[in-house]
């Protein structure tokens, strides 16, 4: 479930005044300003990484946006329920192929930043594909094959998380309804 529909810190109620409420239509203008951002830093990312499920729609939006084709997916679950959690962000199958990482510019795009944990937890484990491995010709020495110069974006950052993203949006401590998760599955109809 997504940070963002799935955590209630507390401070969040019922009335829309104290929600950030994304609509469909703003939330393609965020995404363009996000991919701006991105080529107004200089910076333009060989490949976009979703983090599943939230940043599959952002991502795929910036991807657009910036006319990148190359996009993968890591699946992360963290938030259980409202204001429920593991106590740690864990990675789910399927696993994406990291084997094309090294010396390529990734931009990982989540929803939000929350607690920042997931994110935190993408961006570790992108950038480690570029660190030196095992001695894989047993020449002695670790290999390298190169970094992954690996960026972050988000719709939204609140304060405290724990990573601040290199591409943000906009920034808030309010509840977010996002336009993809704020109505129950369907599955719940029936």
């Amino acid at each position: 479930m997504s940070e963002a529909t799935a955590f209630d810190d507390g401070a969040s109620t019922s009335t829309s005044e104290e929600r950030e409420v994304l609509g469909w239509e703003q939330f393609g203008e965020a995404a363009r300003e996000l991919a701006r951002e991105v080529v107004r830093s200089g910076w333009v990312p060989d490949l976009v990484v979703a983090v599943a499920r939230g940043g599959l729609v952002p991502a795929g939006a910036v991807a657009y946006a910036l006319g990148t084709k190359a996009m993968g997916t890591l699946n992360v679950e963290f938030y259980t329920g409202v204001a429920e959690t593991l106590p740690e962000p864990v990675v789910l199958p399927p696993l994406m192929d990291t084997s094309d990482l090294p010396g390529r510019k990734v931009l990982v795009v989540d929803d939000v930043a929350d607690s920042g944990r997931t994110l935190a937890l993408v961006m570790d484990l992108v950038r480690s594909k570029g660190l030196p491995g095992g001695d894989l010709d047993g020449d002695g020495t670790p290999d390298f094959s190169g970094a992954v110069d690996a960026r972050s974006a988000v719709i939204y950052a609140k304060p405290r998380s724990v990573i601040d993203p290199d591409y943000v949006w906009r920034r808030t401590d309010r509840w977010i309804m996002f336009p993809w998760s704020s109505q129950p599955p369907v599955t719940e109809e029936f």
